[in-house]
């Protein structure tokens, strides 16, 4: 089934940064192998002038999700490499970045937490979001979760979304449907 990207569309790249890709604080097995995916897919809405927004985990060193308190080891924190973006993506430099869990006390893993992203996209008229990045049960699926609450039309692409477990991707996958995401890949895309 071709999808229509229109004028009012933007990409949606989620947290692709070193401590998430394979030898990070907190990978995601193979998770760089979606990264040529994603960039084919900047490519495309560069060449359109479409908006491309760039997320990013951006914690301080004493983030309330690190453990022993929290769930996770420390990772993208503010300022180190880790929290780089991964060196292979392509960013254009009009790329729009969105940083998240910037506050000590707040987890944080939809890009609509506390951003200023919903602002951003009601500026710029955009009515329909395709979501890449990982992972996938985590914060792919809640920015898909607040991007449908506040009303854009969603579409995931699955060959440039990566989970931490099958399993969990399937679950994350049947959440973010039922909630009404359309589930596309980059090839079914066609650009207006």
């Amino acid at each position: 089934m071709r999808v229509g990207v229109t004028k009012d569309s933007a990409l949606i790249i989620v947290d692709v940064q070193r401590d998430f890709m394979p030898g990070g604080a907190l990978p995601v097995p193979s998770g760089e192998s979606i990264i040529p995916v994603i960039n084919r897919l900047i490519a495309s809405f560069k060449e359109r002038e479409m908006p491309i927004i760039a997320t990013r985990d951006w914690h301080p060193k004493d983030h309330i999700s690190f453990k022993p308190t929290g769930p996770w080891p420390p990772h993208c924190i503010q300022g180190t490499a880790g929290a780089e973006f991964h060196p292979s993506l392509e960013l254009p430099e009009k790329a729009i970045i969105v940083s998240k869990g910037t506050s000590a006390e707040k987890e944080a893993y939809s890009a609509f937490q506390g951003t200023g992203l919903e602002n951003t996209l009601n500026k710029l008229r955009i009515k329909r979001l395709f979501v890449c990045g990982v992972a996938t049960e985590y914060c792919v699926k809640e920015t898909v979760m607040d991007a449908l609450k506040r009303g854009f039309q969603t579409f995931v692409l699955e060959d440039a979304i990566k989970g931490i477990d099958v399993r969990g991707e399937d679950k994350a996958k049947g959440e973010m449907l039922k909630k009404g995401a359309v589930m596309t890949s980059s090839s079914e895309l066609a650009f207006f």
